[in-house]
């Protein structure tokens, strides 16, 4: 099944009414999600918003495990078909705002109970020791742009550790996130998410590359979590005049 066809696409569209308030967009150049997937590859990833599955697919073919979280439940019907060729993938309704990450990443990885209320994961860690092996979680999405900014922070909060996060975002946001320390573009934004991360810009991803259209262009970065923070200061006071 190719999901970056657009007669498939429009066929699975028309099978579903889709909220637009959740902005979906869907790919139709197929190198994209190859390359996003091929930058964000661990054993295990959490994707947030797999839309008809067409990142999902990719990601699947290079993981050992994925995790994907819906908002929409109208599109799990469809995600069950475009999906049903892997078993290593659960899709999990939700919205990723409203999520215990910490929680989430024990139980569907590691088989731990969510109700428990200790952070499972130790700080700086990049892995999780599994025997004698490390176990890899990384994140990969094609991010909404309205929700860019808190699911990033969200992310980078959560103290689960991620080897890496992979996201396409808007691509102002993305010069954003990128910009040097006293250039126009930097920011609120550049200077929280640097506290936590290393930013880089993989590449760009114009507007004709979506179904339907958005009237901006993209980008993919990925963001790697500092074992320790840049700086040694009191975060609540650095946050505070951030």
């Amino acid at each position: 099944m190719k999901l970056t066809d657009i007669g498939t696409v429009k066929e699975l569209m028309g099978e579903n009414a889709f909220q637009k308030r959740f902005g979906q967009n869907f790919l139709i150049r197929e190198a994209i999600p190859i390359r996003i997937a091929e930058a964000g590859a661990a054993r295990g990833i959490l994707e947030i918003g797999p839309g008809i599955g067409t990142l999902t697919r990719e990601l699947c073919a290079r993981a050992e495990k994925v995790v994907a979280v819906e908002i929409d439940r109208r599109l799990l019907p469809i995600l069950e078909k475009t999906l049903a060729d892997f078993s290593n993938v659960e899709v999990v309704e939700g919205d990723i705002l409203k999520t215990d990450l910490s929680a989430l990443v024990a139980e569907k990885f590691f088989g731990a109970s969510p109700a428990s209320p200790e952070n499972p994961f130790p700080a700086g860690a990049t892995a999780i020791a599994e025997g004698e092996e490390t176990f890899e979680i990384a994140v990969c999405a094609n991010l909404p742009y309205y929700i860019t900014s808190p699911v990033l922070m969200k992310l980078l909060e959560s103290k689960v550790p991620f080897c890496r996060i992979t996201v396409m975002i808007q691509k102002e946001v993305a010069a954003r996130l990128t910009a040097p320390a006293g250039s126009e573009a930097y920011g609120a934004l550049t200077a929280a998410v640097c506290y936590y991360a290393a930013v880089r810009k993989l590449f760009d991803v114009p507007a004709g590359c979506f179904l339907p259209r958005p009237k901006v262009d993209s980008a993919v970065v990925q963001l790697i979590p500092h074992k320790t923070p840049p700086v040694k200061t009191d975060k609540t006071l650095l946050f505070t005049v951030i």
